[in-house]
């Protein structure tokens, strides 16, 4: 049996369509545009509902934040 592993961190940021909280159905996109306006995590909560579900999202809008971070200061 043959595993591939393959690095998903460009999709974190890129997969715009994607519903990252199932619990509010907020998309990447979403997310990408209130980061854009300036919204926080808490701010982006507040607007979508998302991160305050089951929690199940938490993670990946972490990491996609971080990402996001890391693409405006050009790193």
């Amino acid at each position: 049996m043959h595993i591939e592993f393959h690095d998903m961190s460009e999709n974190k940021v890129n997969d715009e369509d994607e519903v990252i909280c199932m619990c509010s159905g907020t998309t990447r996109a979403k997310v990408r545009l209130l980061f854009e306006q300036g919204l926080d995590a808490e701010a982006i909560s507040r607007r979508t509902g998302a991160l305050s579900g089951c929690g199940g999202c938490e993670w990946e809008i972490a990491d996609m934040l971080k990402a996001l971070t890391a693409e405006k200061a050009g790193h």
